[in-house]
C-alpha cells in the first residue's frame, strides 16, 4: 500500500493508528486504530479505524478491518511476516482473528483491563486451543491511546 522504508519505526506506525484512532472520535466511534505492517519490506498493507457504528457491524474493529483489508488484497485467509500495530489492547474476538491470519507479532497501545484479550481476560494467545503463537509487545504511546480513549467518553458522559 504504502512504501514506508524511511519512517519503519514502530512509533511512526503507532503514530499512524492514533491518527486512525482520532478519525473514527470524529465519526463518534470508539477511538481505537490500527495499522498492519508487512515485516519484510515495512510497508503498510491496511490501515483502519473502529466502524462498528458506521457499518451496523459489532465485529467492525479496527484489527478486524485491517485483517479484512489485508487478506483481500493478497487473496489469501492468512497474512504471515507481519506486524499488528494497535492503539488498545485487542478484545478475544480480535484476539482470534489476529491468530487466524497468522500475524506475527502485534504492538499494543494501552491495555484494557476490562475488555481486553490479550493480556487480561481471555488471554487467547496463552489458550491451548490457540495454534498460533503471536509476539506481543505492549505500552508504545500507551499514554496519547490512553488520553484519546479518556477524553472521548468524558464527552459522552
Amino acid at each position: 500500500m504504502t512504501d514506508n522504508s524511511s519512517y519503519c519505526t514502530p512509533e511512526f506506525f503507532m503514530e499512524q493508528a492514533l491518527l486512525q484512532a482520532k478519525q473514527a472520535a470524529k465519526r463518534e466511534e470508539v477511538p481505537i486504530g490500527a495499522v498492519l505492517v508487512d515485516n519484510l519490506t515495512g510497508n503498510i498493507l491496511s490501515i483502519a479505524g473502529n466502524e462498528t457504528i458506521e457499518r451496523h457491524d459489532p465485529t467492525a474493529h479496527a484489527e478486524i478491518l485491517c485483517i479484512r483489508r489485508a487478506c483481500s488484497a493478497a487473496h489469501s485467509q492468512r497474512i504471515p511476516n507481519t506486524t499488528l500495530y494497535v492503539t488498545l489492547e485487542p478484545c478475544t474476538m480480535c484476539a482470534a482473528a489476529i491468530a487466524f491470519a497468522r500475524i506475527e507479532k502485534i504492538v499494543i497501545g494501552a491495555i484494557d483491563a476490562k475488555g481486553g484479550g490479550v493480556l487480561h481476560g481471555a488471554k487467547f494467545f496463552d489458550q491451548p486451543t490457540c495454534h498460533h503463537k503471536i509476539e506481543t509487545q505492549h505500552g508504545l504511546m500507551a499514554e496519547h491511546s490512553s488520553a484519546l480513549l479518556k477524553e472521548f467518553f468524558k464527552k459522552r458522559r
